[in-house]
């Protein structure tokens, strides 16, 4: 069953058309196959790291894979302590002692690109797919990457890609329909929209369903603003309102769905505001 044939709530004619792109693995120039990589041996026992052990506590010989599991780890809380150089200097070290891994390679890529040095990002997101050209979630970063430089047709390239390898990726098909609608095809963004709520409504199994709620909301936000940027404002309206329905309340300042939530009411108020009059 193709999900992208579905329209969720609405009941326009729309054309259906799939994109057909082409995604080229071929490795950067002058970049070699991540095998052929030499590094120094990673000492693991003189990783820098900003979080010691409890002193009260005697400290154990490890493995040499329960080292590496604790290296990311720390690399994984000084992500999520905001310091990036720390943890993408983890991932580093990571790296050079097996260069053949491509989660390690996708989760400095993410570091990079939250830093703001897209260009080592889609560095590292290339050499993850050339390890592995099936990792679906690393084709949706890679995306994002590309959006950010504003080369948007690759963008849409990787997207399809990664829905191609998991059709149940709402992120993935949120994004692309984020990427239509910044082309201004509103049709194919709409579309891309309610393929993904089709797609939503098979996810209900209780440890997706905090997800589906949260990226629901997206959706029915993302496809209100491109069918008012169409001109169908009383299906922008009625989406609006899904969206405010189903986007989790948080007191955090930082929180995304908060933000959200906030553009959709500005939205909706450009919507219902009075036109000026002269």
């Amino acid at each position: 069953m193709n999900l992208r044939m579905f329209p969720v709530h609405s009941n326009r004619p729309r054309r259906l058309r799939r994109a057909g792109v082409a995604v080229d693995l071929a490795p950067v120039q002058g970049d070699r196959s991540a095998t052929a990589f030499t590094y120094p041996a990673l000492n693991l026992t003189k990783v820098p790291t900003r979080y010691e052990p409890p002193t009260t506590y005697p400290l154990l010989p490890l493995s040499q894979s329960d080292q590496e599991m604790s290296v990311r780890q720390q690399a994984m809380d000084a992500a999520k302590q905001g310091d990036l150089p720390q943890a993408i200097a983890l991932f580093t070290q990571l790296i050079v002692h097996h260069p053949e891994n491509a989660s390690h390679l996708n989760n400095r890529g993410l570091l990079y690109f939250q830093q703001g040095q897209l260009d080592q990002a889609l560095l590292d997101y290339h050499r993850a797919l050339t390890l592995n050209p099936r990792l679906g979630k690393v084709y949706n970063n890679r995306a994002n990457c590309y959006a950010s430089l504003g080369c948007l047709g690759d963008a849409i390239a990787d997207y399809e890609t990664a829905i191609d390898l998991d059709p149940t990726d709402l992120r993935a098909r949120l994004n692309l329909g984020i990427t239509w609608r910044q082309m201004a095809d509103y049709d194919l963004a709409i579309e891309t929209f309610d393929a993904a709520l089709q797609c939503s409504q098979f996810m209900d199994t209780t440890d997706l369903m905090r997800l589906s709620a949260a990226i629901e909301g997206h959706l029915y936000a993302e496809r209100g603003r491109a069918s008012q940027l169409l001109g169908d404002w009383n299906y922008a309206v009625m989406d609006y309102h899904r969206a405010l329905d189903r986007l989790p309340l948080s007191g955090s300042t930082l929180d995304g769905a908060r933000r959200l939530r906030t553009q959709v009411r500005n939205w909706l108020q450009e919507l219902l505001s009075p036109l000026p009059t002269e």
